[in-house]
């Protein structure tokens, strides 16, 4: 799977799965992390790990697996390494001490109007 379609993949799962504040951004221009990172907010621990547990399935069934995982013992922020993609999950207060999403801001902004179902 490519890059792309493996981030898109990933929000599509998150938004299913009721996953909030879902962003996509390009970082291939300014990072050789990844191309790709994939950010969501679950509403507790419990939601993070269940949005985490559904990506990891839902894309392994696809024949993708990460090649690192980190955070499930604390369940406040969970990152699925998958080489060109990165996926987090995060608490809300995670997300915020965190803020990869000012960290990343010179990253291109994905639109994903066209991949999320939810409001």
């Amino acid at each position: 799977m490519e890059s792309k379609e493996l981030a898109q993949e990933a929000v599509r799962i998150l938004d299913r799965k009721k996953g909030k504040e879902i962003r996509m951004i390009g970082i291939r221009e300014i990072s050789s992390l990844a191309d790709y990172f994939v950010l969501a907010t679950g509403t507790s621990s419990t939601q993070v790990k269940a949005l985490a547990d559904e990506v990891e399935v839902q894309l392994k069934e696809k024949g993708e697996a990460p090649v690192r995982t980190e955070g499930y013992r604390g369940h406040s922020w969970i990152l699925f390494d998958y080489g060109n993609v990165v996926v987090h999950v995060f608490t809300a207060e995670a997300r915020r001490f965190y803020d990869l999403d000012r960290l990343w801001q010179d990253g291109n902004e994905i639109d994903l109007s066209d991949l999320l179902i939810q409001e």
